[in-house]
């Protein structure tokens, strides 16, 4: 078991299957080749301060040494997002919570771990809205009209 600890390994984990939970997001992503797995762990600073993301962090390395045996698999990218709730939960607890993160990913229909998403996250949006509100800056940029809307603002107070 190898750990990704590039950005760009990161961020290509993040297009593939996720599976949110309590303590922790499982992202996961199948790679070209059949090589061993990689994990990658993130932490961000909602979660608390250094001592608490290093805690969690810690937590999660711990879980996926002792369920690395069998459930994942080779060839494939792993990221655990922690959570703040991962500092408190109870160890067995998150432990079953891998598992059954794991096995959701790997029994998810599609073959599992590369398509999940057809777009990014950034693009999911915009493709049902209509033009409009897709460019906002179209309503910036257009002339303005003949009678001046004053609904808008409130009318100063005289003194």
């Amino acid at each position: 078991m190898e750990r990704l600890k590039r950005r760009t390994d990161f961020r290509a984990a993040a297009t593939g299957a996720r599976v949110p939970g309590k303590a922790f997001v499982l992202q996961a992503l199948r790679r070209a080749d059949d090589g061993p797995v990689r994990v990658g762990f993130t932490v961000s600073r909602q979660v608390g301060n250094a001592v608490e993301r290093n805690r969690v962090r810690r937590r999660l390395r711990e879980i996926v040494k002792l369920t690395a045996a069998g459930q994942l698999h080779g060839g494939h990218d792993y990221v655990l997002i922690g959570r703040r709730a991962a500092l408190a939960a109870p160890f067995g607890e998150i432990i079953r919570e891998l598992d059954t993160a794991i096995s959701r990913i790997h029994a998810s229909k599609g073959g599992g771990t590369g398509d999940a998403r057809q777009r990014t996250p950034h693009d999911s949006g915009a493709a049902g809205r209509s033009a409009a509100k897709a460019n906002p800056k179209a309503k910036r940029n257009a002339k303005p009209s003949a009678t001046p809307d004053t609904t808008r603002h409130k009318p100063s107070r005289e003194r």
